[in-house]
Order: structure tokens, then C-alpha cells, then sequence
């Protein structure tokens, strides 16, 4: 009896406690999208291109409210003219700040997936100086739901994040973004 208790223990202790609970094991991994870049710039200016109204419209969205604290707003308009709400990354939400480090914050689905849009995920960027001039970011975007929507909102986001960090380098390369052809197009789509 003593021998099967110490096997038991044992096994426990092998198994991380709970980690070889068959519900914990049959549970799929936490779905994630990851993209990273390397910039053409200083750290501090990549920090400011996510940390500031200024820098977020310079690369990611001809409108945005960004304000770097716990609990500040984090909004990207990427359809300025919209009602409020429909806009683009509406009342979204600063949830930790590492000035120069890090930053994350809440998002939302594009308003053709309204279902995965009434709830939020979370982005996390992180900025890593390379010598002077260069900065490695890696942006990860966890908190997704199975299933429908949130299949098509992570599928989504698995390209559309590629696409921004594209643009933050361009930008560092070519300058800011000009969106004046893009709002005229959606200015005169309404």
C-alpha cells in the first residue's frame, strides 16, 4: 500500500499536479498571433510610434486617440467618418506600460464580425533596441474564443498585423503614412 501511495505521489509530482488531469490535457493550447520586424530606427522612436496619437497615424490609422497609461485610451480609427463605435478599434483600453519596453492594450474584431467585436483580446507589443539604429518588435495578440467568428477574427488579425508592422517600417524608411487617398475613398464610398 505504501509503495502504490509513493507511486502515486510520485506521478503527481512528475506530472505538475494538475497538468495530468484529462480535461487540463484535452484542453487545445492558447491560440496566439505573433509577427515581428525589425525597424530602421531607434527604440525611443519606435516607442513613440506606438505610444502617441501622432505615431499611431503615422503607420497604422488616419485617426487615433492613444494616451500611454494603465487604464488610457487606445483608439485607432481606421474610418474616421463612421458612427461611434464603428470607426475601427473603438474605446479600446491601455492595460500596461514599459516606456521604451512595452505595450499592451485591449482590442476588438472589425465590425463585419460583430459577434467577435463585442468582446475584446489582447495585444501586447514589445520593442527590443538592435545596436543604434534598429529595433526588433514582436507583437502578439492572445485571448481568442474558438469557433465561427473567432476563427475568421483570428484569421484576420494573422494577416492584417503582418501588414501593419509593414507599415511601421515603411514608415521609418519612405515617412509617415498619407492618408488623404484612402479617406477620400471611404469619404466618398458613404
Amino acid at each position: 500500500m505504501k509503495r502504490i501511495a509513493f507511486t502515486f505521489s510520485a506521478l503527481l509530482a512528475l506530472c505538475g499536479g494538475f497538468a495530468c488531469n484529462p480535461a487540463a490535457a484535452q484542453m487545445a493550447e492558447e491560440r496566439r498571433v505573433v509577427k515581428e520586424a525589425v525597424v530602421k530606427a531607434p527604440v525611443a522612436e519606435v516607442w513613440k510610434a506606438w505610444s502617441t496619437s501622432e505615431g499611431i497615424t503615422s503607420f497604422f490609422g488616419p485617426g487615433a486617440v492613444v494616451e500611454a497609461r494603465p487604464g488610457g485610451l487606445f483608439e485607432v480609427h481606421m474610418n474616421p467618418f463612421a458612427e461611434p463605435g464603428m470607426k475601427g478599434a473603438d474605446d479600446m483600453r491601455v492595460l500596461a506600460v514599459q516606456e521604451n519596453r512595452m505595450i499592451s492594450f485591449t482590442w476588438n474584431a472589425p465590425p463585419h464580425l460583430p459577434e467577435a467585436r463585442k468582446q475584446r483580446t489582447v495585444v501586447i507589443v514589445r520593442m527590443q533596441p538592435q545596436g543604434d539604429n534598429e529595433t526588433f518588435v514582436r507583437l502578439t495578440h492572445v485571448g481568442w474564443g474558438d469557433g465561427g467568428e473567432w476563427d475568421k477574427t483570428h484569421a484576420y488579425f494573422d494577416r492584417a498585423w503582418g501588414n501593419v508592422l509593414k507599415n511601421l517600417e515603411k514608415r521609418f524608411v519612405e515617412g509617415p503614412v498619407d492618408w488623404k487617398p484612402w479617406l477620400e475613398r471611404i469619404k466618398g464610398a458613404k
